[in-house]
């Protein structure tokens, strides 16, 4: 279901792509190193010991990681539809 000028599929491959892009940007984030502390970087709570299994490397406690989580600012995304003026050309 493509509107004006797009071929079929086109509104599809645009998700789809999206998605991907995002996906990748998350497989390049950098995941922890090292051995997992005892207790959290910042408040200094012991880190639960199957935490520290579950996801080695880890420094922050669940409480602190979510709210570094929270006040994380999503980026733009990629306007994939251009302007119309870019589709007269």
């Amino acid at each position: 279901m493509a509107g004006g000028w797009a071929r079929d599929g086109a509104v599809s491959e645009q998700i789809e792509a999206s998605i991907s892009d995002e996906l990748a940007r998350m497989k390049a984030r950098q995941a922890p190193v090292g051995d997992s502390l005892t207790h959290c970087a910042e408040c200094e709570e012991e880190i639960p010991e199957k935490r520290r299994v579950a996801l080695p490397g880890v420094k922050l406690c669940i409480e602190c990681q979510q709210d570094r989580d929270q006040s994380f600012q999503a980026r733009g995304g990629i306007n994939r539809r251009g302007s119309k003026d870019s589709q007269l050309k």
